[in-house]
């Protein structure tokens, strides 16, 4: 069964000031509102391959959430990313049934700013390298707006491929093989002469989702990507790294300004 790419998320402090400093990249960015357990409240950034930015704050403390915990120790950026499927059930039983566990299927919602009230289910993994699963109960352009919302004064049109950090290649692959019910002949590892890392990329929709993993070299031959893969998995731990953006019209490619980004690594890559 086919899983596409659906959200990024980005855990914030001040929700107010990243939604400025987004919309000073030129994104859209629209209001989401407040969970249904009143912990968090969020705002997207939505894309016309469907994807989203998800741009979440808490409204109090929830030191039992890995996405409390890393924001609080290691400030904003990063913290998950999700996949949409037909069925969060079907998805978990399958996993399961290739020996990976996935909790779930469990309910979740948010009360827009409008009244309009979103409903969907989630399966969560038991590790960060891989994704949850978001799937929609009521329509999904309730939960993500479509129109004019999607368009962006820098162009970007959506998310080409995300980049996650793993600690052991061997082991987050075999884990998304059983996710995505890929063969090994579909999944190969390749070395990244430089980088002092190895990365494996498997496809999800019209999304590529590399892993990358470092691997031991002498520290004076380590890039500064490199260090900064080490850096990650040291601090935050595994989880998303990077994500390339595509844009149309004569955008040129560039990394966007990480203070503005609240941390997190993007590059829009012109086509």
């Amino acid at each position: 069964m086919s899983l596409l790419l659906d959200h990024i998320v980005i855990r914030v402090h001040d929700l107010t000031q990243t939604i400025e400093d987004f919309t000073v990249l030129g994104f859209t960015v629209q209001q989401g509102g407040t969970h249904a357990d009143g912990v968090t409240h969020n705002a997207l950034i939505g894309f016309a391959d469907g994807s989203y930015i998800e741009l979440i704050a808490f409204l109090q403390a929830a030191p039992q959430r890995r996405w409390w915990d890393v924001g609080q120790r290691h400030g904003d950026g990063f913290v998950d990313y999700a996949l949409l499927p037909s069925s969060v059930g079907a998805v978990i039983d399958a996993a399961h049934g290739r020996g990976l566990q996935y909790d779930g299927p469990q309910a979740g919602g948010r009360l827009r700013p409008d009244g309009a009230r979103v409903e969907w289910q989630t399966g969560r993994p038991q590790t960060s390298d891989l994704p949850f699963l978001c799937g929609d109960i009521t329509p999904r352009d309730l939960r993500v707006a479509q129109g004019a919302v999607r368009d962006h004064a820098n162009g970007v049109r959506g998310v080409v491929s995300l980049t996650v950090a793993v600690d052991d290649l061997k082991v987050s692959l075999q884990r998304y093989r059983a996710l995505l019910g890929v063969s090994e002949q579909e999944t190969r590892a390749v070395v990244l002469p430089g980088l002092g890392a190895v990365s494996a990329t498997l496809s999800v929709g019209d999304t590529s989702v590399v892993l990358l993993s470092p691997v031991h070299v002498d520290a004076g031959s380590v890039t500064t990507e490199g260090a900064a893969l080490r850096r990650q998995l040291a601090t935050r731990g595994e989880g998303v790294f990077g994500v390339a953006l595509n844009a149309d019209g004569n955008v040129e490619s560039r990394v966007l300004d990480r203070d503005r980004t609240h941390g997190a690594w993007f590059e829009i890559a012109a086509r």
